[in-house]
Formats: C-alpha cells, sequence, structure tokens
C-alpha cells in the first residue's frame, strides 16, 4: 500500500481489525516515506547551492522559507547514505534452521539473531524502520518492498538464488568446504575457519541490488560470524560506500576478525564489483 487509493480503501475496511492493522502498516509507511522527502529535500538544497551556486539565502527565497529554516532542513534531516537500503520500512530476514533431534524442531542460530538486531540497528542510525522476519528452511520468495536477506545458499532455496543471479561473485561447496568465487577471475576465497588449524576470522558476501523500485540487499556469511562481519563493515563505512557505489547494483567480500563468535574487526577482500 502507498497511495490516495490504499489510504481511501483503508478508510472503507468495514472489518475494525482489520481496519486497524492496515491503518496501523499503512502509517509506518508513510512516515517512512515523510523521513525520505526529508532527505531528498536536503539533498536537492545541497545540490543546488553545489552544482548551480546559489547561496542559501537565494535558496530559501526560491524555495519559499526562511534561511533559518534551511539551515534547520540541513542539519536535521537523514544522511543521504540511508537510500543504501531503499526507503523503508526494511524487512530485515534471518533462516529458520532445522535441528537435529528427533522432532525436528526449527530456530534461529544465535549469531544469525545477533546479525539481524545489528542490522536494526543499523538501520535505526539512518532512521529506516526494520521489521524482522524469519526465512522458513524452503523458502523461495521474499517480502514485498525493500529488504535486507540474511541467508546463506545452504539455509533455503532463496539465498542460493539471490546468488545465483549474481554475475559477478558465486558462492561453492568444493573439496569439502565453501568458498566464495570470483566469476570472472575463477579466484576462490574460503574463511579461515575452515583452514586446518582454523583461524579466528571469517568471511562473508554483500550485494546490493535495485530489484524494480526497490532494494535487496543479500548478506550471507561462509559461517555465521561472516555475516556480522559484514554488517559490522557496513556500520563504520557505509557513508563511503554509499558515496562510492550509491546509485549501482554490486556485490562484494568483507573478513572479519573474531575473539569467539564477536567480531572485533572488518575489512573488504574484494570488490565493491559493479554488475
Amino acid at each position: 500500500m502507498s497511495g490516495l487509493d490504499d489510504f481511501d480503501d483503508v478508510r472503507r475496511d468495514p472489518d475494525p481489525i482489520r481496519r486497524g492493522k492496515r491503518a496501523t502498516a499503512l502509517m509506518a509507511i508513510y512516515q517512512q516515506r515523510a523521513t525520505e522527502l526529508a532527505r531528498l529535500r536536503r539533498e536537492a538544497i545541497e545540490e543546488a547551492h553545489r552544482s548551480a551556486g546559489l547561496t542559501y539565502t537565494e535558496i530559501a527565497t526560491a524555495l519559499g522559507i526562511t534561511k533559518g529554516r534551511v539551515t534547520q532542513i540541513r542539519s536535521g534531516a537523514p544522511a543521504k547514505e540511508r537510500a543504501f537500503f531503499g526507503v523503508g520500512p526494511v524487512s530485515v530476514g534471518v533462516p529458520l534452521r532445522v535441528g537435529t533431534d528427533d522432532r525436528m524442531r526449527t530456530y534461529v542460530d544465535a549469531a544469525d539473531l545477533a546479525t539481524q538486531q545489528a542490522t536494526e540497528a543499523l538501520l535505526a542510525t539512518v532512521a529506516l524502520a526494520a521489521e524482522p522476519f524469519t526465512i522458513e528452511p524452503d523458502a523461495t520468495t521474499i517480502p514485498d518492498g525493500d529488504v535486507v536477506i540474511i541467508c546463506g545458499p545452504k539455509s533455503a532455496p532463496i539465498g542460493a538464488e539471490l546468488l545465483d543471479s549474481d554475475p559477478r561473485l558465486a558462492m561453492v561447496r568444493e573439496d569439502g568446504r565453501w568458498w566464495i568465487v570470483d566469476k570472472t577471475t575463477g579466484e576462490r576465497h574460503g574463511s579461515p575457519m575452515g583452514d586446518d588449524p582454523a583461524g579466528a576470522a571469517d568471511i562473508g558476501y554483500l550485494s546490493r541490488r535495485h530489484d524494480g523500485d526497490r532494494i535487496v540487499v543479500h548478506i550471507a556469511g561462509i559461517h555465521s560470524p561472516g555475516s556480522g562481519g559484514v554488517v559490522h563493515y557496513l556500520g563504520r563505512h557505509l557513508p563511503e560506500l554509499f558515496a562510492g557505489h550509491g546509485t549501482e547494483s554490486f556485490s562484494m567480500i568483507v573478513r572479519c576478525d573474531l575473539d569467539g563468535t564477536t567480531v572485533t574487526g572488518s575489512e573488504i577482500v574484494t570488490g565493491p564489483l559493479a554488475w
């Protein structure tokens, strides 16, 4: 739901519970659109000053507002890098894993849950609302709207399908372990956790793609901590990553150092590779 037709349709819904739920969902969308419009207005003001050479006084006059209001907009609007994840709300999904006991119960891995929560915290810093969800082991589709999928190819089919559609990188199982492979050069990158002896580090995959009018961010670690390493990197380098690659679809590999399962550092191994 996103337009006036949706608004009128909600008002006419005869079921009070359904009307209340739909109103709540529509409010979340409207609030995120309003925040995005504030970002776009700030960006327009900065572009008019930078590219057109207008003073902020001239811009204020052209917009029909005071120079003081322009100052407020410049200092108070959300950062432009919020657009890395789209407009919002952003669905943030992690896989349900199947237990090995007789009851085959599903659960969320602790490292995946920590990565999901770290992603939600990162989204909050750029004024984006997060809607957490779980990815069923047989899932082949993802929710509508902007989304962050934290899922490897072995956890659910959607993880494999997203990776298969990446023209630059792949994740494959060879020699009894998983690798991230550069499709152009054939170079493959394995996790230090899979070495003998195992190292205190992991690697993870990140892609950002335009899917119609929405953004799909895909994160997949060779092991669960690798996904956390990707979010750790984003939390410290999002402005520069958006500045260099925020308008394109791309993928990259991130290495992270670990203290147990806690990420202590992260850096780029390969990329960003434009699609």
